[in-house]
């Protein structure tokens, strides 16, 4: 029994191998033969690198979308660029007239500044005696028309001073002094001159006999007037007696200032 089991041992061995060659053999002919035998072409190489090619997953390069500025290249309505134009050329023709205007006003300016100096240099050669005096009627409630006076003031305001109307001799001496030297002398008295507006103004257009008459009366007029003292009676006939003298119209020597 035991010489049958040991040589029984070697032939299933044998058995196994050319069973497994057997396996092998079967299963790796069809193999190699398709193997060989489906080998791909170039073209099918071609296609399918194509293919991968054209797989979005695969591609490098990507397509992203992102938010820009659309500049509007868009025309623009007719009426909107006439419109448009027609206020750019009003501007324009604006700015022009400024300038026209500009340059008008100033040469008005400059003939009108011309104009003036000419006239206070007429004015000056001349010394004035050709502007138009306007004499008023009244200075401060006075009336100073010559026919409103006597004809001999000084005479008349005697006669009142010596029956004792001191105020009213007084008022009549310095309405004719204001009287001679508006219409007779022509000083530019106005009806606001005061006392002293009157005696500057007579101080420049009289001479110095006629200027110290002048002062004399009107400090006498003030004090008597306003300070409530009334001159010395010698005084008085002293300024009756010299109205006509003083106050004489153009006949006389020296009636006029230069």
């Amino acid at each position: 029994m035991r010489s049958c089991s040991s040589r029984a041992r070697p032939l299933a061995i044998v058995a196994a191998i050319i069973a497994a060659w057997l396996c092998c053999a079967i299963f790796t002919q069809p193999v190699l033969a398709q193997s060989e035998g489906d080998a791909p072409s170039d073209d099918a190489i071609a296609a399918a690198v194509a293919k991968v090619k054209a797989d979005p997953n695969l591609s490098q390069e990507r397509k992203t979308r992102t938010l820009r500025w659309v500049r509007d290249d868009t025309p623009k309505p007719q009426q909107r660029s006439s419109l448009g134009r027609w206020i750019r050329d009003f501007f324009v023709w604006l700015g022009q007239l400024s300038r026209a205007l500009v340059w008008v006003v100033g040469g008005l300016l400059a003939i009108g500044l011309a104009v003036f100096v000419l006239r206070m240099v007429k004015e000056i050669g001349s010394g004035g005696t050709n502007k138009a005096l306007v004499v008023p009627t009244h200075v401060r409630d006075l009336d100073i028309r010559p026919e409103s006076l006597p004809a001999d003031v000084g005479a008349a305001a005697l006669d009142l001073w010596q029956h004792g109307e001191h105020r009213a001799a007084l008022a009549l001496l310095y309405r004719g002094l204001l009287s001679r030297l508006a219409h007779v002398h022509e000083v530019p008295i106005r009806d606001s001159s005061t006392e002293g507006d009157c005696l500057a103004l007579a101080s420049r257009h009289l001479p110095p006999e006629r200027r110290d008459y002048v002062a004399r009366l009107i400090g006498v007029w003030q004090r008597a007037t306003y300070g409530g003292r009334d001159p010395e009676t010698d005084e008085v006939r002293g300024l009756c007696a010299g109205f006509d003298a003083a106050l004489a119209g153009a006949s006389s020597p020296g009636a006029r200032a230069s």
